[in-house]
Parts: C-alpha cells; structure tokens; sequence
C-alpha cells in the first residue's frame, strides 16, 4: 500500500509556503566566484574581466556579493561561511573557485576546478558539497598558460590534464549541512586523503560579514 503521508522535507515547504517558517532563510547562495565578473564590475571602461581578476580577489573588497568554497550564507549575504584551505606549498590560500576569464579562456570564461553538489533538499536543510584540493601546488599558471596558447579548434586545457590528480594524491573535503530549524545549522566537515602517503591539510572554516559599510547604505 502506497504511503501518502507527507514527509518532514513537505512539511518544512508546506510552513515556508505558509509564511510560518522561513526555512529558506539560510542556503547555497554564496557565489563561488564574484571576482572577474560583471557583477562585480564598476570600472571606468566597463572591462569586466581586467578590471577585478583572481589575483586581486584576495586583498580587495567585494560591492555586490561574496564569493567563497562549499558556503552558506542568509538570504541577504550579510553573513557569509565558507572553507578556506591550504596545502602547505601553494602560494596562497585555496579561498574560492579559480578560472579563467573571458578572454583568457579558448572557449572563454571557465572555473577550473574540482567539486560536486552530492546531494540537497529544496529547503536547504540538507546539503552536502564535495571539493577536491590537489596536495601538489594548485597548477594556477599552467592553466592560464596554455589555455593562452591554444585555439578555439582545440579543446580546453583543464585541471585534470595537469598532473596534480597522479597516484590520487589529493583530499576530499566533504562539507554537509543539515538544518534543525531555520535558523539551527549543523556543519560537519570531513577530510579524507586519497594518497598512500602522509600529507597535510590545514582548514580554516571563516566566517565574515559581507561589506555594506565601504560603499554607503545605497548598497547594503
């Protein structure tokens, strides 16, 4: 006999549609990437993908929106949480997806990672988001090197052309979600090396506030 009744997940939508419970209050709406893009553009000469690259996103201050690895943040992004990770031997921080712009790209702009969403529920009680960080230095010259170099004929150079994936010298990092109510988060972070060696991983969970301060009360 079938079973009609409704599941928790309904019931959460049934209360968001009703108004009574703002279940999705809090999901995936952090960006993996804002910088390069025209979002974030406020040049003089309306060049986008100079004007704010990957190498600047790190030291400068966003105006629209944040950006950030496997992340939540509330409906507005006035709090943002992501992963930051380092390897111990790239030259920065692994903070957000790394790409190539419009015009370094031969088939124009594309991130050049490694990550999966496993599984998510339409309310964001449940998600789970899997990335895959190299434990050799992230190849962040090589990729836009040859990408450079090559046509439009030919295909797109991507990361796992480089030999950074050999001998599965790499980490899973799982990050799961799982909400209680909606505004009762539980975050589990698990970490699982795929190479037969010791290697280690430093992680940084953050937690920032987005600026609306920078730019005046017209853009908070």
């Amino acid at each position: 006999m079938k079973n009609n009744r409704p599941t928790t997940e309904h019931q959460r939508l049934e209360a968001q549609r009703q108004g009574s419970e703002n279940w999705r209050l809090w999901g995936p709406y952090l960006a993996e990437r804002a910088w390069g893009t025209v979002r974030e553009d406020y040049s003089a000469d309306g060049k986008a993908w100079e004007h704010f690259t990957h190498d600047q996103s790190r030291s400068r201050a966003y105006r629209w929106n944040e950006d950030g690895l496997g992340g939540i943040c509330d409906k507005e992004q006035r709090l943002c949480f992501s992963l930051a990770l380092w390897n111990g031997c790239d030259p920065i921080l692994k903070e957000r997806a790394f790409g190539l712009s419009g015009n370094e790209g031969n088939h124009g702009e594309d991130v050049k990672e490694a990550y999966f969403y496993l599984d998510a529920t339409p309310t964001h009680s449940y998600l789970h988001y899997r990335y895959k960080y190299p434990q050799r230095p992230f190849p962040y010259h090589q990729l836009v090197q040859e990408n450079s170099r090559r046509s439009r004929q030919e295909p797109p150079f991507q990361l796992n052309d480089c030999d950074v994936f050999n001998e599965n010298r790499y980490f899973d990092i799982d990050v799961i979600y799982a909400k209680s109510s909606p505004e009762t988060i539980l975050c589990r972070i698990s970490i699982t090396n795929r190479g037969q060696q010791t290697a280690s991983l430093h992680l940084l969970p953050t937690l920032w506030f987005r600026n609306t301060w920078s730019w005046g009360t017209a853009f908070s």
